[in-house]
């Protein structure tokens, strides 16, 4: 059933979408798309479990590009957890629409919502995080009887934010003969409960969760002294200057402390969480896709299903707690057949996440032999008062 197509040139599709994807080099599909792809082309319920970086953005915007008629207002929606995500699925969306005159709108909060109204009265395809959706639902800004294809981007983050309720209101207004797509990291007993209650006979597709351990290089230090854990820090960066680094944290008031240590000793470093305004999240994102930042400090849930390229380090200054969210962050690094480090900073109040992360069989962590390193002071002051809506 799986595995017939897998080259792009296979699929039967607008033949100006086959020319831009060569414009990118692309020629053989990631798992996600040689699984997807065909399926959702045959107009089928998708739920696709995959992993950031995994190409699943084209395995549902291909499709419902070649199947979107102009200027017959709203098409298609798709539903992203984060603002961050919703500008870069809306971008790949403009991207490939362009020479079809197909048009994309994305909608979010922290921005004015008047220009997005023009917009959304132009547009066949709208791009939107719930809460902004559902503002535009209420004030009867937008139409959504005409969608045929509905996504549902990381639904699992979806659940993790607080949003499903949000989401389900948002699907009863859209109408029952749509085609439905659903992807997450994980299917939970949650996430089953949705797919049945909204897909039509839905297909489960699964890429597994998988560590190329030829490619990536894994290691943690085992820190005795919690104070050290910002110079160890401080010295691995200096000492490993080659691509981009992200630096993850638990939480927002943690990512905003380590950057502005880090810029104190003179680290190009920029900070996202969820407590800083829209627009200094996507001068963040700018400036490191700009190579402008050498080190972003992010906090999960402003980073999860963001596209970084380059990526040769991740450092893990606070343990995640699972090891999905681990796979989730080392993702983002030994794509593409290149390689990648990944460095995990263990203190004793992580351990207890540790082992959660290691009970993976696919995950293999080797201890780094614990290095000389000169001891700096940790700066807490905190420049950063206003309470954010959303804590991470």
């Amino acid at each position: 059933m799986f595995g017939v197509i897998m080259k792009f040139d296979n699929l039967t599709i607008n033949k100006i979408i086959i020319d831009k994807i060569k414009t990118y080099g692309f020629k053989e599909m990631t798992a996600i798309q040689e699984k997807c792809l065909p399926e959702i082309i045959k107009g089928r319920d998708v739920v696709g479990q995959a992993e950031t970086g995994s190409g699943k953005t084209l395995a549902f915007c291909l499709p419902i590009l070649d199947k979107i008629i102009k200027n017959k207002k709203i098409q298609a929606l798709i539903i992203t957890p984060t603002r961050e995500l919703c500008i870069q699925v809306s971008d790949v969306f403009y991207d490939f629409g362009n020479n079809l005159g197909i048009k994309t709108t994305s909608i979010y909060g922290g921005v004015g919502i008047e220009p997005q109204i023009k917009s959304i009265s132009k547009s066949e395809i709208v791009v939107s995080t719930p809460g902004r959706l559902l503002d535009h639902i209420r004030r009867g800004t937008i139409d959504l009887r005409n969608v045929n294809f509905l996504v549902i981007d990381e639904i699992d983050k979806m659940l993790d934010m607080g949003f499903i309720d949000d989401v389900e209101k948002i699907i009863y207004k859209t109408p029952k003969s749509r085609q439905t797509l659903m992807f997450s990291a994980t299917i939970l007993n949650d996430i089953n409960k949705l797919m049945h209650k909204h897909l039509n006979k839905p297909l489960i597709i699964s890429t597994k969760n998988y560590v190329d351990k030829n490619k990536l290089k894994q290691e943690y230090y085992d820190i005795y002294n919690q104070k050290n854990k910002f110079s160890l820090l401080l010295h691995l960066l200096n000492n490993n200057k080659s691509g981009l680094s992200i630096v993850f944290c638990g939480t927002r008031l943690e990512a905003e402390a380590v950057s502005k240590n880090l810029r104190n000793h003179k680290i190009n470093s920029s900070a996202i969480h969820g407590g800083m305004t829209q627009k200094k999240r996507l001068q963040s994102l700018y400036s490191l896709k700009n190579k402008k930042t050498d080190v972003l400090v992010a906090t999960d849930v402003a980073a999860r299903g963001l596209d970084i390229q380059n990526v040769t380090h991740i450092y893990h200054y606070d343990v995640p707690k699972t090891s999905t969210d681990y796979i989730h962050r080392i993702g983002r690094t030994a794509r593409a057949g290149n390689t990648g480090t990944t460095i995990t900073l263990l203190t004793e109040r992580d351990h207890d996440n540790f082992r959660r992360v290691q009970s993976n069989d696919d995950i293999e962590i080797k201890k780094a032999a614990y290095p000389d390193f000169k001891k700096v002071s940790f700066d807490r002051k905190k420049k950063y008062r206003k309470k954010p809506n959303n804590f991470y």
